[in-house]
């Protein structure tokens, strides 16, 4: 499923917020049928919790708490120590390098989808596997399948019932700082992990409103939304080619649409995950390319088929 602190915050249209609200109350039936002992998240990052000083590709976090940016969750997350530390093992067995925190700050991107599937954030114990899908240079999508897999694997010999879920936008360009581009201030935050003051907080939100205000009229820089590439992309995942993601370019991904569109690589390794187990089959198949949060949101669900 895709998030968006947006979703949080005045200005999206009531129609919009409705509609994505009832293919969210689809997804929470499906999870409540489910009853998942365990969920482990695939999910981005924000310059929240991990920071150019030391930039891994992906983490694993055997305690994590959320920063409670834009409105979600603040506090710790109830992560089973000794299972997300099995998994961080079992992934490295499998000849996919990943770090291990002990003290996993995240932010909306794994917060928002467990309070909006659960009701609350610490609803049911969570693994949080981190996935770069912002911080240039970014590795090739065939080793997120790879990590996918890895963790994917593993969780078939738990005997739990798992549920994975993958969070990220799908095309989608907002004004994330970047190293290159990014002024004093933004680097002190993005390469030294330097914590925002509540003022500086708040001037953010505030940015983020009026810069989708600007991208919904029409009057922005950023790039627009692309949804023959999200649509594309999803019709690789309702038809599991997902080995066709390892020829994917990492520049043409973000030319065509959007630097944060990489944040598709959560939706690639919680798919990846589920594929360890033969087929399967997507539901609730729900996309709305949304100028209002500046971004193609999307949600499904899926189940093996064995």
């Amino acid at each position: 499923m895709s998030h968006s602190p947006l979703l949080n915050l005045p200005g999206p249209s009531q129609e919009l917020l409705d509609d994505i609200e009832s293919a969210l109350a689809a997804a929470r039936d499906f999870v409540s049928a489910f009853d998942p002992e365990l969920v482990v998240t695939f999910s981005p990052d924000h310059y929240n919790g991990f920071f150019y000083r030391a930039m891994p590709p992906f983490c694993i976090g055997t305690a994590a708490a959320g920063v409670g940016d834009y409105g979600t969750y603040e506090g710790p997350l109830d992560v089973p120590a000794e299972l997300a530390t099995d998994c961080a093992r079992a992934v490295l067995d499998a000849d996919v390098d990943v770090a291990i925190s002990a003290a996993m700050d995240v932010d909306h991107g794994t917060v928002q989808p467990l309070q909006k599937l659960f009701g609350e954030a610490t609803a049911k114990p969570v693994i949080p596997v981190f996935v770069n899908c912002v911080a240039t240079p970014l590795g090739p999508m065939r080793r997120v399948r790879a990590l996918g897999a890895a963790v994917g694997a593993h969780l078939a010999t738990l005997g739990k019932r798992v549920l994975v879920v993958g969070s990220g936008g799908l095309s989608h360009d907002p004004p994330v700082p970047t190293l290159a581009t990014a002024p004093p201030a933004a680097l002190k935050r993005i390469v030294h992990g330097v914590p925002m003051t509540t003022e500086q907080r708040q001037a953010r939100q505030a940015a983020v409103m009026e810069a989708a205000r600007e991208f919904a009229t029409g009057h922005s820089p950023l790039a627009p939304l692309n949804p023959h590439w999200d649509h594309a992309f999803l019709d690789l995942l309702d038809t599991n080619r997902l080995a066709e993601v390892d020829g994917w370019d990492n520049g043409r991904i973000a030319a065509q649409a959007g630097n944060s569109a990489h944040e598709v690589r959560t939706w690639v390794a919680a798919f990846s995950a589920l594929a360890t187990q033969g087929g399967y089959e997507t539901g609730n198949r729900f996309y709305r390319a949304a100028p209002d949060l500046i971004a193609g949101f999307a949600i499904r669900t899926a189940v093996s088929t064995r």
